[in-house]
């Protein structure tokens, strides 16, 4: 027996983005172009954080023009600045790896666009979105989520 989708907030957010994105992209090719899509404005955002860390970073190793009435800085905040540099070199190397297999997908995804399929298939995509994502304002759909809402969730 399937065990029961989780009920926490995330999942359920995950679910209902799930089926509105089945619901208005009901075709291979809207799903192709909508995979693209999201997949460059990740890697549009994800470098263009990286970009922005790296001149934050070069901007912190200048060395600064000491103020006139300053004299030394704390023990304590630099071993705070240490940290700081320590966390944002971490960030960067992880940002670099995401770039890295963000790459690696876009070449294996490209060869999803080299598929064509013929209007009975994607006919048949349309049939299936609507039985896996049906319109959640269809009257049956809004009468079972409130048969389903006057039921406590199980303990997760």
């Amino acid at each position: 027996m399937p065990e029961e989708p989780c009920q926490c907030p995330d999942c359920q957010r995950f679910y209902r983005e799930h089926d509105r994105l089945i619901r208005e992209n009901p075709t291979l090719r809207q799903q192709q172009e909508l995979s693209w899509a999201a997949l460059q404005s990740f890697r549009t955002l994800a470098g263009r954080v990286m970009e922005e860390l790296q001149k934050q970073q070069d901007a912190s190793e200048a060395p600064p023009e000491p103020p006139a009435a300053a004299h030394a800085v704390p023990a304590a905040n630099a071993d705070q600045g240490g940290e700081d540099a320590d966390a944002l070199q971490q960030a960067m190397a992880d940002l670099e790896n995401i770039n890295a297999h963000l790459f690696s997908i876009e070449a294996l995804m490209e060869r999803i666009f080299d598929v064509r399929v013929p209007d009975q298939v994607e006919q048949k995509f349309r049939e299936l979105a609507g039985e896996l994502a049906p319109d959640p304002l269809n009257a049956d759909r809004l009468r079972l989520n409130r048969l389903l809402h006057q039921t406590p969730d199980l303990p997760g």
